[in-house]
């Protein structure tokens, strides 16, 4: 039991890791490819688009999720380009814009 313990304790920073680099790699995508149009932090500047909602604006939706939101950026829709988003970037994507959720 104790080493077992042990273990998960040890994967748990790797997780974190994982996750702020998620984080980071959708930062740098939503600076590229969505700070045009959206406002994508909250002390970043707006973007031109005043029908796209901020990302701290998605983040706080309730019920907003990592795979909802990933799942929503692969799938066309009005008013938005196709980005050709592969699985990944969309996931980065999604996590960038819940890291935006305001406290």
């Amino acid at each position: 039991m104790r080493f077992m313990l042990l273990g998960m304790l040890a994967a748990l920073p790797a997780t974190a890791w994982a996750d702020g680099e998620a984080v980071e790699r959708g930062r740098w995508l939503a600076r590229q490819w969505c700070s045009a149009c959206h406002t994508i932090a909250a002390q970043a500047p707006g973007g031109r688009n005043d029908a796209a909602p901020a990302f701290p604006t998605i983040a706080a939706r309730r019920g907003a999720t990592a795979e909802g939101i990933a799942t929503y950026l692969r799938l066309p829709h009005a008013n938005m380009p196709d980005h050709g988003l592969t699985a990944r970037q969309a996931q980065d994507l999604a996590a960038y814009i819940l890291a935006q959720r305001p406290r």
